[in-house]
């Protein structure tokens, strides 16, 4: 057979997978109304690491009620509308699927006016393929408008100059293909074309007479950008430019602006942030001509900086690559003048969720764990925000659940992007461990087998039942189905463990990887049965069964060890008895021996499995050892002042980056010490019931995808206040602790309706839903609801005065 035929076979099946992967979208996020636009670009289609702009005036008799301009690009751009800047940083890196290419929607109404309009578009090409992006091999713009009684599209009419200022040659991003598919920022204000001034290229003033016509390189929906698919989250939000908390020198004596650099050497100026944020630093100053200045991070992993030659006079500049840390450092050379220092915080949606408690260990902690979820958002979740920003699938799994209690609508959408891109980058039936994939070592698997395993239970089926996004599970279940059916069962009833590239599970010390994935195989199974049930596949129902049967006869005699589960040859480590507990695989009566004698006194795993033993101890009712747990291990970390996220490896020290995602302490602290948590599909029933351990209260407010929820908790040695805001449909069950002293009285929105263990009246919208030796529950409509409840040494005078 010759290799064209060969070669002519593979393009047709590779054609056909794109096909049903770009099917598996949904067709209401694909466009094919882009009138006659034409991807335009220069001559070149390249070079890599190019910034190229565009102009487009264009007259309007009217300005429409309603227009919308899309917009897609390799790789990013910056939108400005008669000078505005429309949008900072459009463009999602490639792509939803292989052979795709996302494209934005962006409201342009506000900025248009009667008469002639400037369109100006500043497009980044990156030129380079990693892991959070898939290379078209040409940078390119296509855009199209509906402006009332006309349409603006791409083509050759369009105005283009490879900016000038901008060198190609910059470098960044780390060499190894490993790393960060953005470059550095270096910028020649002496080539510029007016950025940041009044006379922009990118104004309507501007004369654009010595500019190129752009070249045609092909219509919507063709190669090499392929298929053309909606962005799948809103753009970033964009604060605007802000000033630092402070701004110091090496010596750390505080400076204010406007400041001189009157010595003959270098000096560094530390501009503190308020805590480790995604972030473009800017700068104003005078100077002379062919001064550098830098602006680089105090994060010992960022590869990205920023480079600025100066020009004659008073000038600004933005480095539009986004980097992150605590403290933005700006190099200034002798003799320059700075007159203001400000950065740019984006990010994806906002952090709504809160935790506060009495204990301020823990109310900081769980703040540290909120700032890394959400330095590690952008185009995709990720590893770290610095050295890879990858989109490991396990590294997903840990922030998943924190999600729910931290970040709003944006959040919650970022995570379908995920599940979308990894079933749709997945290799035949393989749920590779990153999308879209390895980069330059394309071709070579990145499954880890505990982390896609992970990503089932704890990424794919938590996110739909979060959300109730039904459509999503739909598309992810058959990847799912066919990926567990990969695992043989053995001889003894368990699954015969499969590597993956590496035969990793975890980082820290003496990992079992056999036990441990055998647990996340068994927990993936019952989430994909949950899959199948919510879905209605019942052709699969007695797969499940009998797979999950046959681990749950087996287990117990294959790994319980006599005061542990693991390998009998393995030294003791706590992760599989973690994850043993957390499947219900573990025997309750082993429970005691477990916390006791493995999961608090034994601390070998990283962060990533760290936060699932502190789960397990809640699971098993000893909040005050988890609590425990969690407090050793990350108390080197809390006491840090200047460190506001969280580190990737505790052990033997304090190691990698200091914002990877696999934190999640506060879906710890959410879920088991503020006691809130999901029990039906979407949020419309959930339950409050906290455990305050040695606390004295907590309140919590958890951005639900039906709204907030806001939980407050006080309790003394004879009350016990819950109050609850809970959002329209939904029904909520409360959980009034009778502790030891019991309760005799009970007021509800000031009206007392329980009196010596009885119900005494009822009040519309809450009824009382059981009673056992630990707890009062009553169930809630929505609405606003405060509890009191008063043990025995109570006064009738001091229930009433207190429900005033």
């Amino acid at each position: 057979m010759n290799n064209a035929f060969i070669n002519q076979n593979k393009l047709r099946l590779l054609l056909v997978i794109t096909f049903v992967l770009i099917s598996s979208l949904g067709h209401a996020n694909r466009s094919t109304n882009w009138a006659d636009a034409q991807w335009i670009w220069q001559e070149q289609d390249g070079p890599t690491n190019t910034w190229v702009a565009f102009r487009k005036t264009v007259d309007l008799t009217n300005i429409p009620k309603k227009a919308l301009a899309k917009i897609a690009v390799d790789t990013k751009y910056w939108l400005w509308v008669n000078g505005k800047m429309v949008l900072f940083e459009g463009g999602l890196a490639r792509g939803a699927a292989p052979s795709t290419n996302y494209y934005d929607e962006v409201d342009v109404t506000p900025f248009l006016e009667k008469g002639k309009n400037t369109i100006a578009i500043l497009v980044w090409y990156w030129g380079r393929t990693r892991k959070v992006h898939d290379d078209s091999g040409k940078g390119g713009l296509l855009f199209h408008a509906n402006l009332g009684n006309q349409q603006l599209v791409s083509n050759a009419s369009w105005k283009m100059k490879q900016h000038p200022a901008y060198d190609s040659k910059s470098g960044g991003g780390g060499k190894n293909p490993n790393r960060v598919n953005a470059y550095n920022v270096k910028f020649d204000a002496r080539k510029a074309m007016g950025d940041w001034s009044e006379g922009a290229w990118y104004t309507n003033s501007f004369d654009d007479v010595d500019w190129d016509k752009a070249i045609e390189k092909g219509m919507a929906n063709s190669n090499p950008w392929g298929a053309l698919v909606k962005r799948a989250i809103p753009q970033w939000n964009d604060r605007g430019l802000a000033d630092y908390i402070s701004l110091s020198l090496a010596s750390n004596k505080k400076i204010n602006l406007p400041f001189k650099n009157s010595s003959d050497s270098l000096i560094v100026i530390s501009a503190k942030l308020p805590f480790n944020q995604q972030i473009t630093p800017y700068i104003k100053l005078k100077s002379d001509a062919g001064k550098t200045v830098v602006a680089d991070m105090d994060n010992p992993f960022n590869m990205l900086t920023g480079t600025y030659i100066t020009k004659d006079g008073i000038q600004s500049f933005e480095s539009y690559s986004w980097i992150n840390g605590h403290n933005v450092e700006y190099t200034i050379p002798p003799g320059v003048e700075v007159l203001e220092l400000k950065y740019r915080w984006t990010g994806v949606g906002e952090m709504t969720g809160t935790f506060e408690s009495s204990d301020p260990f823990f109310t900081r902690l769980w703040w540290m764990a909120r700032n890394t979820l959400y330095v590690c958002a952008r185009d995709g979740y990720m590893d770290c925000p610095d050295r890879e920003r990858g989109l490991w699938v396990g590294d997903v799994a840990d922030q998943t659940g924190a999600v729910f209690y931290t970040l709003d609508e944006p959040g919650r959408l970022l995570l379908k992007k995920g599940i979308d891109n990894t079933i749709a980058y997945r290799a035949g039936d393989t749920i590779q461990g990153l999308s879209p994939g390895f980069g330059a070592y394309r071709g070579k698997s990145s499954e880890l087998t505990g982390q896609s395993l992970q990503y089932i239970d704890q990424g794919i089926w938590q996110y739909y039942f979060n959300t109730g996004d039904k459509a999503t599970l739909q598309n992810a279940y058959p990847a799912v189905l066919k990926y567990l059916k990969l695992w043989d069962m053995k001889p003894n009833g368990l699954p015969t463990h499969r590597q993956g590239y590496a035969n990793w599970v975890d980082w820290g010390i003496d990992p079992d990887p056999v036990p441990t994935n055998v647990v996340l195989y068994y927990m993936a199974l019952k989430a994909a049965k949950k899959m199948a049930i919510a879905l209605n596949e019942t052709k699969d129902m007695a797969w499940y069964d009998n797979s999950i049967n046959s681990i749950e006869q087996n287990f117990e005699k294959e790994y319980w060890q006599g005061g542990r589960y693991g390998s009998k040859n393995k030294p003791v480590e706590e992760r599989v008895s973690a994850l043993a507990v957390l499947s219900g695989l573990a025997k309750k009566e082993h429970y005691d021996i477990l916390v006791d004698s493995v999961l608090l006194p034994v601390q070998k795993s990283s962060p990533h499995m760290e936060w699932i033993a502190e789960e397990a101890i809640m699971l098993t009712g000893q909040y005050d050892k988890g609590l425990k747990r969690m407090k050793q291990r990350y108390k080197e970390q809390v006491d840090r002042k200047w460190l506001t996220t969280l580190y990737e490896k505790y052990l033997p020290r304090l190691r990698g980056t200091y914002n990877h995602a696999w934190n999640a302490p506060n879906y710890v602290l959410s879920r088991y010490i503020a006691g809130i948590k999901a029990t039906d599909v979407a949020w419309s029933s959930f339950e409050v019931k906290p455990n305050l351990a040695h606390m004295t209260s907590v309140k919590q407010i958890v951005p639900s995808v039906k709204g907030d929820i806001t939980v407050e908790v006080k309790k003394t040695e004879s009350t016990y206040q819950l109050k609850l805001m809970s959002p329209e449909k939904t029904v909520g069950t409360i959980y009034i602790p009778k502790e030891e002293k019991g309760v005799k009285y009970i007021l509800i929105n000031g009206q007392e309706i329980w009196t010596n263990r009885e119900l005494k009246k009822t009040i519309k919208g809450i009824t009382l839903e059981a009673e056992n030796l630990e707890y009062i529950i009553f169930k809630v409509d929505s609405g606003n609801w405060n509890i009191k409840a008063f043990s025995t040494n109570q006064m009738k005078h001091q229930i009433k005065s207190a429900g005033k």
